[in-house]
């Protein structure tokens, strides 16, 4: 089926933590939930890329600050990003959704090397493309990673799935009185200093013009409600007057 929507082409990105009970590891009926979310959207005939992070096993920083060298601690989150998304193909494919993996660093006998062109390809076939192991480099996060995708497959906006509805000042578990963004630019977003992504990422949208949805994957339908234009999260895109 495919109807109208907002968005024809999207890059959704998840943090690993998402996938896991309290944060780590994977708790199956969680990844089962997302997954039923993602079909929601896809069968409104929207393609679809992922990228998972692979905070629920691993974070590259965390391991460097106990003395592994850094280089080599980044390598290991981009093999976590790998099992998390052979995870997500799994529970994808089970509920119908065909399901391409590809990885920033081959390993062939696990998931096709990243190649735009054949991921694009995939996404015209209505295949949902699961981008693994980050960008293939070291120093960079997933959230760049996410960001340099949604570039490369002409993704029409980068969703970031958080545990809260949007960005806020401060952070809203810890402080009732945050308050939440309804719109952004990425210069405010920047200047803030907001942890919603990292400086990088968020550079690189600024210099694409890639739009960037945050919003709460918890919250059920909310993604579908995106692709219908309403407004669930925080928009960061062209310079808006003020923060409202």
């Amino acid at each position: 089926m495919s109807v109208e929507t907002k968005y024809r082409r999207i890059l959704l990105k998840l943090s690993g933590e998402a996938l896991g009970a309290q944060g780590s590891g994977i708790d199956a009926e969680t990844v089962r939930r997302i997954a039923g979310e993602v079909k929601r959207v896809h069968d409104l005939g929207v393609e679809i890329a992922m990228v998972i992070g692979g905070g629920n096993m691993w974070r590259g920083v965390d391991a460097a600050a106990t003395g592994i060298d850094r280089g080599t601690a980044d390598y290991v989150g981009m093999l976590a990003t790998v099992m998390n998304s052979l995870v997500m193909q799994d529970a994808m494919e089970k509920i119908g959704i065909s399901t391409r993996v590809q990885t920033a660093i081959e390993m062939p006998p696990v998931a096709e090397p990243f190649i735009r062109r054949r991921a694009v390809r995939h996404l015209e076939k209505g295949r949902v493309v699961i981008l693994a192991a980050g960008s293939g480099n070291p120093f960079f996060t997933t959230d760049t990673a996410a960001a340099l995708r949604a570039v490369e497959l002409n993704a029409q906006v980068l969703l970031k799935a958080t545990k809260v509805d949007g960005i806020y000042d401060d952070d809203p578990m810890r402080n009732p009185q945050a308050r939440r963004f309804s719109d952004l630019s990425y210069m405010q977003a920047l200047n803030m200093g907001l942890k919603v992504m990292d400086s990088t990422a968020l550079s690189l949208c600024k210099d694409n013009n890639m739009p960037i949805m945050v919003f709460n994957l918890h919250q059920p339908g909310a993604l579908e409600a995106i692709m219908h234009g309403e407004k669930c999260g925080t928009l960061v895109s062209t310079d808006v007057k003020e923060p409202v």
